[in-house]
């Protein structure tokens, strides 16, 4: 088989706040891109750091990095990916300027995508922080930025806006909706079988809801930020947001405390006492374990009946993201609270962002 040319490949990442997840692809032929290596640099800036990886033999010891940049220089080196198509990265937010996947145009675009730094603090820095030093260590490698709100710019304004004053819709103040990298994967799976009133469920550590009406997104369950709709490993889910005014004035918590509780010490974790885990949750059986799954469980039917509502009606259910995929107890509750929806098909199929990314990184790239 002759050598498979450098150009022929494409890297696709993911950052997060203190973790690097990898992809590479091959890009011959027709179909989609085969996925050759994955992998995921955990620990970054926090002493020690670990690799882990499928695909590829490489040395998984203790590693140091102190910043993305370390990172990315570690899987350049072991890449060798100057000579590729080029690099696909998630991005959190595109605003209301990016609603389709684009191509990074130099020192411009990436000063666009720092402006969206306020509307996803927490995650929209580090996606920034790889596309700097991708372009920092290889000035002339192509980059593509892929967005998770993308899939919900179809949303009608009547979904989309906030009952405030006009002056915070024209700031941007909107439901977004985030988890679309995902949901783009589970369309292209069901290929010319998507059914036209279609929920998405996408149940991980981070978990939302899509109501797809003839393909097309009308309605989901984050809102503004990824702390909205369901309840999720460490995050609240939808509060009445008298409750924080209330805990502004009353125990004197400023922003970055609430930022705290509501992101990482709310969620399965709060209610559980104990860990946000759902396998765990599943084999311990204490009193508050059972009733944290129970509430997970509950929400996400409700939030079944609101987009069964934006939709009139409901044809099917996809269950997806780790929890999705791989915890039938879940699925069974929630089946069993929605039953008076009527007959829909129920199915679960695997998610796959990164083979998302490379489809559209390879479009945009050739």
């Amino acid at each position: 088989m002759p050598a498979r040319l450098a150009t022929d490949r494409l890297l696709t990442i993911n950052a997060g706040s203190s973790s690097l997840k990898f992809a590479t692809f091959a890009l011959g032929g027709e179909g989609d891109p085969t996925c050759e290596i994955r992998g995921q640099l955990s620990g970054i800036g926090q002493g020690t750091a670990k690799l882990s990886v499928t695909g590829a033999d490489w040395p998984t010891g203790n590693l140091r990095l102190e910043s993305h940049r370390d990172a990315l220089a570690l899987l350049i080196e072991r890449l060798d990916i100057a000579g590729w198509r080029g690099v696909g990265h998630r991005v959190v937010h595109g605003g209301t300027r990016f609603t389709a996947p684009a191509r990074i145009d130099g020192a411009a675009t990436i000063a666009a995508l720092r402006e969206l730094v306020p509307l996803a603090p927490l995650h929209q820095p580090h996606n920034v922080a790889a596309i700097e030093a991708v372009a920092a260590a290889l000035p002339g490698l192509p980059q593509v930025a892929c967005f998770d709100t993308a899939f919900h710019a179809t949303q009608p304004e009547v979904t989309a806006r906030f009952a405030l004053p006009e002056r915070y819709w024209e700031a941007g103040i909107r439901r977004y909706g985030f988890h679309g990298l995902s949901y783009e994967a589970i369309l292209h799976r069901m290929g010319g079988t998507i059914p036209p009133r279609l929920v998405i469920a996408h149940l991980g550590n981070g978990a939302s809801m899509a109501a797809v009406k003839n393909g097309k997104c009308v309605a989901t369950t984050m809102g503004f930020s990824t702390l909205d709709g369901l309840v999720m490993g460490t995050r609240t889910g939808q509060i009445d947001p008298g409750v924080l005014l209330h805990l502004m004035r009353n125990d004197g918590l400023d922003v970055a405390a609430l930022e705290k509780l509501l992101y990482h010490e709310s969620g399965l974790l709060a209610l559980s006492g104990k860990t946000a885990d759902m396998k765990a949750l599943l084999g311990s059986g204490d009193a508050r374990s059972t009733l944290a799954v129970e509430i997970y469980c509950y929400r996400i039917a409700r939030e079944l009946g609101s987009l069964a509502a934006a939709l009139q009606g409901i044809d099917a259910l996809v269950f997806t993201g780790g929890i999705g995929e791989n915890a039938a107890p879940v699925r069974d509750r929630v089946c069993a609270l929605s039953a008076w929806l009527g007959d829909f098909k129920v199915e679960v199929i695997p998610t796959d962002e990164e083979l998302t990314i490379a489809r559209h990184a390879r479009r945009l790239l050739s």
